[in-house]
Protein backbone atom coordinates (compact mmCIF):
# COMPACT_ATOMS: atom_id res chain seq x y z
CA UNK A 1 0.00 0.00 0.00
CA UNK A 2 0.90 3.37 -0.32
CA UNK A 3 1.24 6.30 2.61
CA UNK A 4 -1.78 7.67 1.45
CA UNK A 5 -3.69 4.62 1.39
CA UNK A 6 -6.38 4.37 4.43
CA UNK A 7 -5.86 0.96 6.42
CA UNK A 8 -8.63 -1.93 6.28
CA UNK A 9 -9.32 -3.78 8.27
CA UNK A 10 -12.20 -6.54 8.65
CA UNK A 11 -13.81 -9.52 9.84
CA UNK A 12 -13.48 -12.89 7.43
CA UNK A 13 -15.37 -16.07 8.24
CA UNK A 14 -13.14 -19.45 7.52
CA UNK A 15 -15.65 -22.01 6.86
CA UNK A 16 -15.38 -25.69 5.42
CA UNK A 17 -16.23 -28.97 6.67
CA UNK A 18 -14.12 -31.33 8.64
CA UNK A 19 -10.06 -31.40 8.21
CA UNK A 20 -10.00 -29.54 4.97
CA UNK A 21 -7.17 -27.63 7.07
CA UNK A 22 -9.05 -24.50 8.48
CA UNK A 23 -6.91 -24.20 11.18
CA UNK A 24 -3.51 -25.25 9.57
CA UNK A 25 -4.74 -22.30 7.21
CA UNK A 26 -5.73 -19.43 10.03
CA UNK A 27 -2.58 -20.61 11.67
CA UNK A 28 -0.01 -20.18 8.32
CA UNK A 29 -1.44 -16.60 7.46
CA UNK A 30 -1.30 -14.66 11.41
CA UNK A 31 2.15 -16.82 11.15
CA UNK A 32 1.72 -18.79 14.73
CA UNK A 33 -0.39 -21.06 15.87
CA UNK A 34 -3.56 -19.90 17.66
CA UNK A 35 -5.83 -23.19 16.58
CA UNK A 36 -4.77 -26.49 17.66
CA UNK A 37 -4.14 -29.00 15.02
CA UNK A 38 -4.68 -32.61 14.26
CA UNK A 39 -6.23 -35.61 11.34
CA UNK A 40 -9.09 -35.95 12.76
CA UNK A 41 -12.43 -34.41 12.24
CA UNK A 42 -13.72 -32.09 15.02
CA UNK A 43 -10.21 -30.83 16.25
CA UNK A 44 -11.56 -27.63 16.06
CA UNK A 45 -15.02 -27.03 18.45
CA UNK A 46 -15.47 -23.27 19.23
CA UNK A 47 -14.73 -20.26 16.91
CA UNK A 48 -11.19 -18.50 17.66
CA UNK A 49 -10.26 -15.26 15.98
CA UNK A 50 -6.40 -15.45 14.52
CA UNK A 51 -5.00 -11.94 13.41
CA UNK A 52 -3.29 -10.71 10.56
CA UNK A 53 -1.04 -7.49 9.92
CA UNK A 54 0.21 -7.55 6.53
CA UNK A 55 0.99 -3.81 4.63
CA UNK A 56 -1.03 -2.07 6.34
CA UNK A 57 -4.50 -3.99 6.49
CA UNK A 58 -5.61 -6.14 9.75
CA UNK A 59 -6.85 -9.31 8.70
CA UNK A 60 -9.28 -10.99 11.18
CA UNK A 61 -10.09 -14.91 10.80
CA UNK A 62 -12.88 -16.49 12.50
CA UNK A 63 -11.39 -20.01 12.56
CA UNK A 64 -14.90 -21.74 12.89
CA UNK A 65 -15.39 -25.59 13.79
CA UNK A 66 -15.85 -28.20 11.24
CA UNK A 67 -19.63 -28.16 10.02
CA UNK A 68 -21.46 -31.11 11.24
CA UNK A 69 -24.17 -32.34 8.67
CA UNK A 70 -26.07 -34.90 10.79
CA UNK A 71 -25.57 -33.06 14.54
CA UNK A 72 -26.30 -36.67 16.82
CA UNK A 73 -25.42 -34.24 20.74
CA UNK A 74 -25.87 -31.19 21.87
CA UNK A 75 -21.68 -30.57 21.70
CA UNK A 76 -22.39 -30.88 17.41
CA UNK A 77 -25.11 -28.35 17.51
CA UNK A 78 -22.96 -26.19 19.83
CA UNK A 79 -19.89 -26.43 16.90
CA UNK A 80 -22.66 -25.66 14.19
CA UNK A 81 -24.18 -22.53 16.26
CA UNK A 82 -20.75 -21.16 15.94
CA UNK A 83 -20.67 -21.23 12.21
CA UNK A 84 -23.79 -19.45 12.29
CA UNK A 85 -22.52 -16.99 14.57
CA UNK A 86 -19.31 -16.27 12.80
CA UNK A 87 -21.43 -15.34 9.60
CA UNK A 88 -23.13 -13.12 11.06
CA UNK A 89 -21.56 -9.44 10.10
CA UNK A 90 -18.82 -10.43 8.28
CA UNK A 91 -16.66 -8.64 5.81
CA UNK A 92 -15.87 -11.71 4.21
CA UNK A 93 -16.52 -15.50 3.76
CA UNK A 94 -13.76 -17.75 2.92
CA UNK A 95 -14.42 -21.28 2.47
CA UNK A 96 -12.14 -23.97 2.38
CA UNK A 97 -12.02 -27.62 0.07
CA UNK A 98 -9.56 -29.98 -0.31
CA UNK A 99 -8.29 -30.19 -4.02
CA UNK A 100 -7.82 -33.60 -3.76
CA UNK A 101 -12.10 -33.62 -4.55
CA UNK A 102 -15.27 -32.00 -3.59
CA UNK A 103 -17.53 -34.02 -1.11
CA UNK A 104 -21.26 -33.71 -0.46
CA UNK A 105 -20.61 -32.74 2.42
CA UNK A 106 -19.17 -29.44 1.29
CA UNK A 107 -22.62 -28.70 -0.47
CA UNK A 108 -24.25 -26.93 2.74
CA UNK A 109 -21.15 -24.92 3.06
CA UNK A 110 -21.56 -23.86 -0.55
CA UNK A 111 -24.66 -23.03 -0.62
CA UNK A 112 -23.89 -20.41 2.78
CA UNK A 113 -20.65 -19.30 0.68
CA UNK A 114 -23.30 -18.72 -2.41
CA UNK A 115 -26.16 -16.82 0.05
CA UNK A 116 -23.30 -13.89 1.82
CA UNK A 117 -23.75 -10.65 0.30
CA UNK A 118 -20.09 -10.09 1.21
CA UNK A 119 -16.91 -10.63 -0.49
CA UNK A 120 -16.19 -14.46 -0.98
CA UNK A 121 -13.47 -16.35 -1.60
CA UNK A 122 -12.66 -20.37 -1.71
CA UNK A 123 -9.36 -21.59 -0.72
CA UNK A 124 -8.58 -25.04 -2.80
CA UNK A 125 -6.46 -26.36 -0.14
CA UNK A 126 -4.02 -29.19 -0.13
CA UNK A 127 -2.63 -29.01 -3.86
CA UNK A 128 0.91 -30.23 -2.96
CA UNK A 129 -0.91 -33.52 -2.11
CA UNK A 130 -2.54 -33.92 -5.91
CA UNK A 131 -1.19 -37.12 -7.45
CA UNK A 132 -1.55 -35.42 -11.22
CA UNK A 133 -1.17 -31.72 -11.25
CA UNK A 134 -2.59 -31.66 -14.70
CA UNK A 135 -6.04 -31.93 -12.81
CA UNK A 136 -6.14 -28.10 -10.98
CA UNK A 137 -6.91 -26.49 -13.96
CA UNK A 138 -9.87 -28.28 -14.95
CA UNK A 139 -10.90 -28.69 -11.30
CA UNK A 140 -10.24 -24.64 -10.91
CA UNK A 141 -12.57 -24.26 -14.14
CA UNK A 142 -15.67 -26.80 -12.81
CA UNK A 143 -15.40 -24.66 -9.41
CA UNK A 144 -15.85 -21.57 -11.44
CA UNK A 145 -18.84 -22.83 -12.62
CA UNK A 146 -20.11 -23.98 -9.52
CA UNK A 147 -19.26 -20.69 -7.31
CA UNK A 148 -19.68 -17.90 -10.02
CA UNK A 149 -18.53 -14.77 -8.21
CA UNK A 150 -16.53 -16.38 -6.13
CA UNK A 151 -12.75 -15.51 -6.47
CA UNK A 152 -10.73 -19.05 -6.32
CA UNK A 153 -7.28 -19.38 -4.57
CA UNK A 154 -5.43 -22.65 -5.04
CA UNK A 155 -3.15 -23.31 -2.00
CA UNK A 156 -1.41 -25.53 0.47
CA UNK A 157 -1.50 -24.40 3.83
CA UNK A 158 1.04 -27.10 4.97
CA UNK A 159 3.64 -25.48 2.74
CA UNK A 160 2.52 -22.21 2.59
CA UNK A 161 2.33 -21.97 -1.44
CA UNK A 162 -0.18 -19.32 -2.24
CA UNK A 163 -1.40 -18.35 1.25
CA UNK A 164 0.31 -14.59 0.74
CA UNK A 165 -1.99 -14.29 -2.27
CA UNK A 166 -4.82 -15.39 -0.66
CA UNK A 167 -4.31 -13.09 2.31
CA UNK A 168 -3.64 -9.87 0.13
CA UNK A 169 -6.28 -10.98 -1.96
CA UNK A 170 -8.81 -11.18 1.25
CA UNK A 171 -7.20 -8.02 2.65
CA UNK A 172 -7.55 -5.78 -0.90
CA UNK A 173 -11.61 -6.52 -0.33
CA UNK A 174 -12.41 -5.12 3.29
CA UNK A 175 -13.20 -1.73 4.18
CA UNK A 176 -11.32 1.49 5.05
CA UNK A 177 -11.29 0.96 8.38
CA UNK A 178 -8.43 1.77 11.57
CA UNK A 179 -7.33 -1.66 13.18
CA UNK A 180 -9.70 -2.97 16.03
CA UNK A 181 -6.33 -4.90 17.94
CA UNK A 182 -3.26 -3.77 18.42
CA UNK A 183 -0.09 -4.79 16.12
CA UNK A 184 1.55 -7.74 18.30
CA UNK A 185 -1.98 -9.51 19.31
CA UNK A 186 -2.75 -12.45 17.42
CA UNK A 187 -5.63 -13.86 18.43
CA UNK A 188 -8.81 -12.66 21.20
CA UNK A 189 -8.47 -15.45 23.23
CA UNK A 190 -6.75 -16.11 26.34
CA UNK A 191 -3.50 -17.79 27.73
CA UNK A 192 -6.23 -19.94 29.90
CA UNK A 193 -8.32 -21.31 27.06
CA UNK A 194 -5.28 -22.21 24.28
CA UNK A 195 -3.30 -23.96 27.14
CA UNK A 196 -6.90 -26.44 27.56
CA UNK A 197 -6.77 -26.80 23.33
CA UNK A 198 -3.28 -27.84 23.48
CA UNK A 199 -3.61 -30.40 25.93
CA UNK A 200 -6.62 -31.54 23.84
CA UNK A 201 -5.05 -31.23 20.86
CA UNK A 202 -2.52 -34.30 22.22
CA UNK A 203 -5.61 -36.19 23.29
CA UNK A 204 -6.46 -35.69 19.46
CA UNK A 205 -3.00 -36.43 18.16
CA UNK A 206 -2.00 -39.37 20.76
CA UNK A 207 -5.45 -41.24 20.92
CA UNK A 208 -7.68 -40.34 17.77
CA UNK A 209 -8.38 -43.99 17.72
CA UNK A 210 -8.62 -45.20 20.51
CA UNK A 211 -10.54 -42.12 22.36
CA UNK A 212 -14.26 -40.65 20.72
CA UNK A 213 -14.57 -37.27 20.73
CA UNK A 214 -16.41 -37.34 24.05
CA UNK A 215 -13.39 -35.61 25.66
CA UNK A 216 -12.89 -32.25 26.78
CA UNK A 217 -9.88 -30.16 28.52
CA UNK A 218 -10.73 -27.69 31.46
CA UNK A 219 -8.66 -25.45 33.68
CA UNK A 220 -8.80 -25.31 37.32
CA UNK A 221 -5.61 -23.29 37.76
CA UNK A 222 -3.61 -20.85 36.00
CA UNK A 223 -1.15 -19.24 37.89
CA UNK A 224 1.86 -16.69 36.46
CA UNK A 225 4.97 -17.40 38.96
CA UNK A 226 8.50 -15.95 39.15
CA UNK A 227 10.17 -18.71 38.07
CA UNK A 228 7.55 -20.38 35.44
CA UNK A 229 4.05 -20.08 34.89
CA UNK A 230 1.55 -22.80 36.56
CA UNK A 231 -1.22 -24.99 35.54
CA UNK A 232 -3.59 -27.45 36.39
CA UNK A 233 -6.04 -29.15 34.04
CA UNK A 234 -8.69 -31.77 34.35
CA UNK A 235 -9.62 -33.93 31.38
CA UNK A 236 -12.93 -35.55 30.82
CA UNK A 237 -14.58 -38.18 29.73
CA UNK A 238 -17.32 -39.81 29.76
CA UNK A 239 -16.79 -43.80 30.92
CA UNK A 240 -14.30 -45.92 32.63
CA UNK A 241 -12.88 -47.30 30.09
CA UNK A 242 -11.95 -44.06 28.47
CA UNK A 243 -9.94 -42.91 31.25
CA UNK A 244 -8.13 -45.99 31.24
CA UNK A 245 -7.30 -45.28 28.38
CA UNK A 246 -6.05 -41.73 28.77
CA UNK A 247 -4.37 -42.49 31.85
CA UNK A 248 -2.35 -45.53 30.02
CA UNK A 249 -0.21 -48.10 31.98
CA UNK A 250 1.32 -47.08 35.49
CA UNK A 251 -0.13 -43.72 33.87
CA UNK A 252 2.52 -43.44 30.86
CA UNK A 253 0.10 -42.17 28.54
CA UNK A 254 -0.83 -39.17 30.49
CA UNK A 255 2.83 -38.58 31.47
CA UNK A 256 3.22 -38.54 27.43
CA UNK A 257 0.25 -36.61 26.50
CA UNK A 258 1.30 -33.52 29.67
CA UNK A 259 4.81 -33.53 28.38
CA UNK A 260 4.17 -32.41 24.51
CA UNK A 261 1.40 -30.28 25.72
CA UNK A 262 3.90 -28.87 28.16
CA UNK A 263 6.37 -28.55 25.32
CA UNK A 264 3.66 -27.07 23.05
CA UNK A 265 2.90 -24.56 25.99
CA UNK A 266 6.64 -23.07 26.58
CA UNK A 267 6.81 -22.34 22.47
CA UNK A 268 3.24 -20.40 22.83
CA UNK A 269 3.82 -18.14 26.19
CA UNK A 270 7.64 -18.24 25.77
CA UNK A 271 8.24 -19.06 29.43
CA UNK A 272 8.88 -21.88 31.37
CA UNK A 273 5.81 -24.15 32.25
CA UNK A 274 4.48 -26.26 35.28
CA UNK A 275 1.89 -28.25 33.73
CA UNK A 276 -0.61 -30.95 36.05
CA UNK A 277 -3.37 -32.96 34.49
CA UNK A 278 -5.99 -34.93 35.67
CA UNK A 279 -8.47 -37.25 34.36
CA UNK A 280 -12.00 -37.34 35.50
CA UNK A 281 -14.96 -39.42 34.18
CA UNK A 282 -17.93 -36.67 33.58
CA UNK A 283 -20.62 -39.26 32.54
CA UNK A 284 -22.96 -37.31 29.64
CA UNK A 285 -21.23 -33.78 29.58
CA UNK A 286 -21.64 -33.67 25.83
CA UNK A 287 -25.32 -33.38 26.23
CA UNK A 288 -25.11 -31.20 29.57
CA UNK A 289 -26.83 -28.04 28.20
CA UNK A 290 -25.36 -26.59 31.24
CA UNK A 291 -21.43 -27.65 30.88
CA UNK A 292 -21.66 -26.52 27.11
CA UNK A 293 -23.41 -23.36 28.11
CA UNK A 294 -20.36 -23.10 30.69
CA UNK A 295 -18.10 -24.02 27.93
CA UNK A 296 -19.25 -21.58 25.29
CA UNK A 297 -19.04 -18.76 27.91
CA UNK A 298 -15.57 -19.52 29.15
CA UNK A 299 -13.79 -20.42 26.02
Amino acid sequence: MTESAPPRCGHVAVVGRPNVGKSTLVNRLIGQKISITSRKPQTTRLQILGIANRDGAQVIFADTPGWQPRPRTQLDKLMNRQIDAALTGMDAVLMVVDARGWKPEDDPIAEQLLAASCPRFLALNKIDQLKDKSTLLPLLAALGERLPGVEIVPISALKGKGTDELLAAIARCLPAREPLYPDDQITDRSERFLAAELVREQLMRQLGDELPYAANVAVTSFEDRPERTHIEVEIWVEKPGQKAIVIGKGGARLKEIGTAARQSLERLLDRPVFLRTQVRQREGWTDDPRVLTKIEREG
